[in-house]
């Protein structure tokens, strides 16, 4: 795959920044990209000529570039051909995938397993089985138990659904990829908040989608500016409840002005960890045109993969249609025992809420004890705080954390265009404990690369 000139561009974003000479930020930059997987293993980069005219630089500076990356082996050349992508052979496994067990991982917003009530939830699923023995297995809509609950969980909320508006996936995730395909075109433009979820980002760049990205400032969402790209754009998508990752939830007085021109899909999967106060209002009781995507994977357990789309029945329609080239549904005993979940009101357990104030509040001590050039303001719900550093580190510093016992999501990961490199998302999914552990580990590496160190771990997968 060949990389143009302009998209590395975008992605190096303001690789000026930083100690060294020129030529050494720029080979530092596009390693970074290599470690963090937006320039993907056997990419083939620009010529020197092409990426020094869209970074406007000489050449010189991009082949000394090259040249050291080669030399440390994240690049493979051969006569007439360009460079090709490739990570060094020296470089031990457990560096790239990031699965060592002493590692405290920060790269995950998940909460940790109700056992208990999963185990309750997943009896009864069991004892209703039988009911289903004598049809195939197959529903393409979801059963009628799940999307009746999900319906209820709507109409607790404040909004009337009837089961026939909603269509049960295999997550929030399979949710927007199956709107993706359904609604858009190849080099149609996406109306996105700036940062985002970086799997709505892929999602988006597999249909091969522009991305149309609008700011998430500290003081929320302008209005403004969402109207003007909302009218070019072909769809929306925006996480306007405890958003992924700033933590910030839309007011009721902007979710009542922001009609947008274009389809929106809302994703709700955050709406029950309102942690100080009620949840937010359904975004769909002031635009009723919205399509709402949620799950339970961020409000009971990451394993439980349901999700589901609430919409008309004309557009879940449509995305049936596609969803044959993709998978035939999905798991009914999971199905069931979402259901009994949703019934018993399990998606807001006050013990829970409360153990993630608990933990909001120690990882911010954390900060403000080892970390204090670090701004991370509060968030009122959700599970992550977006932090912000004095200086652009966060992609240096996701690729040497783990030697200090951490991993973290790189800030650019959550944007496009080589953004907030001065930001990283950090989880309170974790016992106050082991988050204060983590953010000393954090510190160590901010302290070691200030000496000049560098690190060469890829990033865990993002959640």
């Amino acid at each position: 795959m060949k990389v143009s000139s302009h998209v590395v561009a975008g992605m190096l974003g303001p690789w000026q920044e930083g100690p060294g000479p020129t030529h050494q930020r720029l080979s530092d930059r596009l390693r970074l990209l290599v470690l963090d997987g937006r320039l993907p293993l056997g990419s083939v980069l620009p010529s020197e000529r092409g990426l020094a005219t869209a970074l406007s630089t000489s050449r010189t500076t991009v082949g000394t570039a090259y040249r050291t990356l080669v030399e440390h082996g994240y690049l493979a050349t051969r006569a007439r051909a360009r460079a090709a992508v490739r990570l060094p052979h020296d470089m031990p496994p457990e560096r790239r995938a990031g699965t060592d067990p002493a590692i405290i991982d920060l790269s995950f917003a998940a909460p940790a397993a109700p056992g208990e009530i999963l185990h309750a939830a997943f009896a009864a699923a069991l004892e209703q089985l039988p009911r289903h023995f004598e049809r195939n297995g197959y529903d393409r809509n979801g059963t009628a138990e799940l999307r009746e609950a999900v319906a209820h969980w709507c109409e607790r909320r404040g909004l009337p659904t009837a089961p026939d508006h909603i269509l049960i996936t295999n997550g929030a995730q399979h949710a927007l990829a199956l709107l993706s395909r359904t609604l858009l075109s190849p080099r149609d433009q996406v109306l996105i908040d700036h940062p985002t979820y970086p799997h709505a980002i892929s999602t988006f760049t597999q249909v091969r989608a522009r991305l149309l990205p609008v700011a998430v400032s500290a003081s929320g969402w302008d209005t403004a500016q969402l109207h003007a790209a909302g009218r070019s754009a072909k769809l929306a998508y925006l996480i306007p409840d405890f958003h992924n990752p700033t933590g910030l939830c839309m007011p009721t007085s902007v979710r009542r002005g922001l009609g947008l021109a274009c389809p929106t899909v809302i994703d709700e999967t955050m709406t029950d960890l309102a942690l100080d106060g009620a949840s937010p209002e359904p975004f769909a009781l002031h635009m009723p045109t919205a399509i709402s995507i949620g799950s339970v994977s961020k409000s009971i357990w990451g394993g439980l993969r349901i999700g589901w789309i609430r919409a008309t029945p004309s557009l879940l329609e449509r995305v049936q249609q596609t969803r044959h080239a993709t998978d035939l549904g999905t798991p009914l005993v999971e199905q069931l025992a979402t259901a009994v979940l949703l019934n018993e009101g399990r998606t807001r357990r006050p013990g829970t809420l409360e153990q993630l104030r608990a933990q909001r509040d120690a990882l911010r001590q954390a900060l403000t004890e080892h970390l204090p050039g670090l701004h991370a303001p509060r968030p009122t719900g959700g599970l992550t705080l977006w932090a912000t550093f004095p200086r652009p580190i966060s992609s240096r510093l996701a690729a040497i954390a783990p030697d200090y016992g951490v991993n973290i999501a790189a800030g650019p990961r959550f944007g496009i265009g080589g953004a907030f490199e001065r930001n990283i998302r950090l989880p309170y999914v974790l016992p106050p404990d082991r988050l204060t552990q983590a953010i000393r580990g954090l510190a160590q590496a901010e302290q070691a690369l200030t000496r000049g160190v560098t690190g060469a771990h890829s990033p865990a997968p993002v959640a």
